[in-house]
């Protein structure tokens, strides 16, 4: 079992930063591909960006491409999602999702693909 809590979401104006976090309980972190998605009101879940288990490869949505930064701490069994240049487009609440027993360099993009979820984080952008 694994349990994910996120953190660091909030109000912010448009061209501002944050840094979401989501620290992951249990051993199977570092064998575990981690995804964050997130889901505006009225629509679906959506990919937002995606790291291996040994941080070999990431992903990311067009949209957010060049903005955002994925990045994990094993050592913390945390991952990150740095994001820059905010927009109200971004307004979302925002999960992170794990896979455990992934392959080594794998990137999963779909929300079958992953089997926890965390409770999720409200991101506001302001224009």
């Amino acid at each position: 079992q694994v349990q994910l809590v996120e953190s660091g979401g909030e109000l912010v104006q448009a061209g501002g930063s944050l840094r979401l976090s989501c620290a992951a309980s249990g051993r199977t972190f570092s064998s575990s591909a981690m995804g964050w998605f997130r889901q505006a009101p009225g629509k679906e879940r959506e990919f937002v960006a995606a790291i291996s288990r040994n941080s070999g490869n990431t992903d990311y949505a067009d949209s957010v491409k060049g903005r955002f930064t994925i990045s994990r701490d094993n050592a913390k069994n945390t991952v990150y999602l740095q994001m820059n240049s905010l927009k109200p487009e971004d307004t979302a609440v925002y999960y992170c999702a794990a896979r455990i027993g992934s392959t080594y360099g794998y990137v999963y993009k779909s929300t079958r693909d992953y089997t926890y979820w965390g409770q999720g984080t409200q991101v506001t952008v302001s224009s």
